[in-house]
């Protein structure tokens, strides 16, 4: 894949990946991640002192299956709309058909009533590759700006 054709596709995965979250399409979503992918909710403190401590860690894509699954059946938590805006993505290549990507991203949050919001700001460092005909993310770490989160973290970001 030359480097614009890989640019175009990792712009589209991104929007796809935003795109099914804010249309609550989290079993889709779930279709964007290879089986040994992780995803993770970090606070940009504990990246910059390089501290373990996740809001979210799933190791594999049982454990995000898991945690859509929880989210549709068990869990109670606000109902609202979230509307996911994703800038300055940034490719490079690791070798290996791997990219390295990043992104900083707003999330804002409706409430039923109507009331909008900025929910959480942040950056995604993600790894994608190619699995079969498409990029699918082999790592997801999401980078809060601050761990204060106003509200309960049910979906993803």
């Amino acid at each position: 894949m030359n480097s614009e054709a890989t640019m175009h596709s990792i712009t589209n995965l991104l929007a796809e990946y935003a795109g099914l979250l804010d249309e609550d399409r989290l079993e889709e979503w779930l279709g964007l991640f290879a089986e040994e992918a992780t995803y993770q909710v970090i606070p940009r403190e504990n990246v910059a002192r390089n501290l373990p401590a996740s809001i979210i860690l799933c190791t594999n894509k049982k454990m995000i299956r898991d945690r859509t699954v929880s989210l549709r059946e068990a869990n109670l938590y606000n109902l609202h709309y979230d509307r996911h805006f994703v800038s300055a993505i940034r490719v490079n290549v690791d070798g290996d058909g791997v990219y390295s990507v990043r992104a900083n991203y707003a999330v804002y949050q409706t409430t039923i009533e109507g009331s909008s919001k900025l929910f959480s700001v942040g950056a995604y460092h993600d790894r994608v590759k190619m699995v079969g005909d498409r990029l699918l993310f082999i790592q997801k770490q999401v980078i809060v700006d601050t761990s204060s989160i106003p509200t309960l973290l049910a979906t993803p970001l």
